[in-house]
């Protein structure tokens, strides 16, 4: 049995991808096949891009660059 490397991904393909759910009204199988990721990691993303564009500051690491500096200076403090 061959073991599957982790895959990365940036923070702007995560948005583009939950944008193709949540914008373009793509379901998450749909877009998860598409984009060949797997629908759990898709969900978690389009979870997480509704929080932050809510305006809520996530607990993980943000995607939008608005919600990243509001983390950065968050830490700061």
């Amino acid at each position: 049995m061959t073991k599957r490397q982790r895959r990365t991904f940036s923070s702007e393909f995560k948005v583009d991808a939950a944008s193709l759910v949540l914008d373009q009204g793509y379901s998450i199988s749909e877009a998860a096949r598409s984009l060949d990721i797997g629908d759990t990691a898709l969900r978690r993303w389009v979870d997480q891009l509704k929080i932050e564009r809510g305006g809520e500051t996530p607990t993980v690491q943000a995607l939008t660059p608005e919600q990243k500096k509001i983390q950065e200076l968050e830490a700061r403090i």
